[in-house]
């Protein structure tokens, strides 16, 4: 199975290869390597022989993603709460982090402050950044070189993210900070799209970008962003609103993703990956031809 794994990864990343330059970034799923963590088998994976397997294994896929000039990405599942103010939910959450960075590490990262693949978790837990800051002391360099912080739609927004900036590179996710200020677009001239800019270290920041499910807003125009307090009147919550697309139906919110281009690669997490972000990329080769960046799922 693990064998499987890895050569399905090195066959997508060199698949998203043949892609034009600003298509090749991809995530991979987290589950590469089955129980790795689980207490009735972490002891199994943690054999000499079964690591010197797991790096032998995924070394070729960390060459074919730079081989290919393809940036990669992991994002653990939301039970990987690394602020948490439960002790034994960090310890858990901190072995479920490293369980990610050994993948990195196999692969040939993790061997400077973002070299090619980031691991991005939200931050997550009642201790909010302080949380943070205590649970990156106990990660290991790879972890630490390679973890990301994404802003949160509910209660750690943006301006949480930005306690973390000297600490971390933070990804703007525009959707989650729509949802969380309920109605915010914030423009790339913005002072604190700067600061996330320079958490990168000059780096090129990576951003997410997703938008309210169309099957949710059915009535509304193409061609203008939807007003969040407007539609709040109109009785939609929250929670339904801050729901991913199946794939990126507004222009109009198209092109306020789009004018964030100049600065970040842009990271779409609607349902259709990969057609929501050649959607996307159509949309920029209608306005421009310039090329600046990444676009892809």
């Amino acid at each position: 199975i693990m064998t499987h794994n890895t050569t399905a990864a090195r066959r997508l990343i060199e698949r998203v290869g043949t892609l034009p330059p600003e298509r090749r970034m991809v995530r991979l799923g987290s589950e590469q390597l089955q129980g790795y963590t689980e207490k009735d088998w972490k002891a199994w994976w943690q054999q000499k022989e079964i690591q010197d397997h797991l790096a032998k294994i995924f070394a070729p896929v960390g060459e074919a993603s730079r081989k290919h000039d393809v940036k990669i990405s992991f994002h653990p599942g939301q039970f990987c709460v690394l602020a948490s103010a439960t002790p034994e939910i960090v310890e858990r959450s901190i072995e479920e982090f490293e369980y990610h960075a050994d993948l990195a590490r196999w692969m040939g990262f993790g061997k400077s402050f973002q070299d090619g693949c980031k691991i991005n978790v939200h931050i997550s837990g009642k201790r909010g950044p302080q949380g943070i800051i205590d649970a990156l002391q106990r990660l290991t360099p790879e972890a630490r070189n390679c973890i990301t912080i994404e802003n949160d739609e509910n209660k750690w927004g943006l301006d949480s993210s930005l306690e973390l900036e000297k600490d971390v590179a933070l990804v703007l996710d525009i959707h989650h900070h729509w949802c969380n200020t309920r109605g915010e677009y914030i423009m790339p001239e913005d002072d604190r799209v700067k600061r996330i800019i320079d958490s990168w270290r000059g780096v090129r920041p990576a951003m997410h970008y997703s938008v309210s499910r169309e099957d949710l807003l059915l009535e509304h125009s193409r061609t203008h962003k939807p007003d969040f307090p407007e539609l709040e009147e109109q009785g939609f919550k929250k929670g339904k609103l801050r729901a991913h697309s199946d794939y990126l139906w507004n222009d109009a919110v198209n092109d306020w993703a789009l004018s964030h281009w100049q600065w970040a690669d842009i990271m779409v997490e609607a349902k259709c990956k990969n057609l929501a972000s050649n959607q996307l990329l159509q949309r920029h080769f209608i306005n421009t031809d310039a090329f600046t960046g990444k676009i892809a799922a």
